[in-house]
């Protein structure tokens, strides 16, 4: 009998259309000999709308916006969406392909588990702080993970003393410093500051997607990154790394022009290697991840690696690092998915032996 896979994608989040080619590039990697795929479409207002299950995979991301007129004949949220009762609609497990606030920051992962649904990913604990870069960073602090230096900034506050904040910036991090919203993914909103008339646009636009920002000292160092998959003993990847032919890794590199390299796998000696091993795993475990992350790092010139962050639902297409990392590993992209159906499915069962009575 075939899995009811259930795939929630869209959002309303500055990643939206990031979320879309996404779902486009799992669907059409599934295997609909094992799995029967339902789709399930957040739009950028917020509304929920499940399609029937598709038949065969897809050719245009237009297709996966289930509107009225789609070839879905879609349903509103209502029992419907997630029925418990009706046998034949029930959902064996369902992937959350969402990326950034109202999806990959906990909230949903908090409905399914209302629900009692095994899905793909994180939880509800590292999905949140996974998506707020403060309380990510301060878990890294008390878990003793090397760091760049950074401050934050509520929006009230800084509103109050404008110009402290600006010193305050200058004072502990100087210059180049990176500004970004705290929480958002794919390089939304984040500039790279060189002087005070910089950091004053750059406090602007940050706080135009979220009312916290972060502010990161600039690291001379190389970009690296490795990927994590797992649940109690989780196992990494090669390492890749990131050479931008721009400043910075910002979301026109990552998703408009290619303009970046991905070395997959890149050089580092056998000591780095493990050093950074070792912290994505530590890292991974502070935040109780499960199932997967992407860990980035800076290495430095005299070899000394610095966590910058984990992405707890990374880019994912096929030519995203984190399925690249692995294909280099020897799991290929649709064995990737199904392995973290599998750990879902294995941390939903662990749940379940929970007593919740006494």
């Amino acid at each position: 009998m075939k899995m009811k896979l259930g795939l929630i994608y869209g959002g309303k989040s500055a990643e939206h259309q990031v979320s879309l080619q996404t779902a486009l590039a799992v669907i059409n990697a599934l295997d609909f000999n094992k799995f029967e795929i339902h789709p399930i479409y957040i739009s950028d207002k917020g509304e929920w709308i499940r399609g029937g299950a598709l038949q065969e995979p897809i050719k245009e991301v237009s297709v996966l916006k289930l509107e009225q007129g789609s070839l879905f004949s879609p349903v509103t949220l209502n029992s419907d969406l997630f029925p418990t009762t009706v046998e034949a609609e029930k959902l064996d497990v369902i992937f959350p392909l969402l990326h950034g606030p109202n999806g990959e920051d906990g909230t949903v992962q908090g409905l399914l588990e209302l629900l009692n649904i095994p899905y793909v990913g994180n939880g509800v604990l590292a999905s949140a702080a996974g998506m707020d870069k403060v309380v990510m960073k301060n878990l890294f602090a008390q878990a003793g993970l090397a760091q760049a230096s950074y401050v934050s900034f509520i929006k009230s506050d800084f509103e109050s003393n404008q110009e402290q904040a600006y010193k305050e910036v200058e004072e502990q991090l100087g210059y180049p410093c990176f500004v970004k919203p705290a929480n958002l993914g794919s390089s939304v909103g984040i500039s790279k500051c060189k002087d005070r008339a910089e950091l004053e646009a750059a406090f602007k636009e940050a706080f135009e997607y979220d009312r916290k920002v972060i502010i990161e000292e600039g690291i001379v160092g190389r970009e690296i990154e490795i990927a994590v998959i797992g649940n109690d003993n989780p196992q990494c990847s090669v390492v890749g790394e990131i050479a931008p032919k721009k400043e910075f890794y910002d979301y026109k590199a990552k998703y408009e022009d290619g303009d970046t390299d991905l070395i997959i796998p890149t050089q580092l000696s056998h000591d780095e290697y493990e050093t950074i091993k070792d912290m994505a795993i530590k890292a991974f475990k502070a935040i109780d991840g499960s199932g997967l992350v992407r860990a980035d790092f800076f290495l430095t010139e005299d070899g000394k690696a610095l966590i910058n962050e984990v992405n707890t639902m990374p880019g994912f297409t096929p030519y995203s690092m984190f399925p690249l990392l692995w294909k280099e590993s020897g799991i290929n992209y649709p064995s990737l998915i199904e392995k973290l159906v599998d750990l879902a499915l294995e941390r939903y069962e662990q749940k379940q032996q929970i007593k919740y009575t006494f």
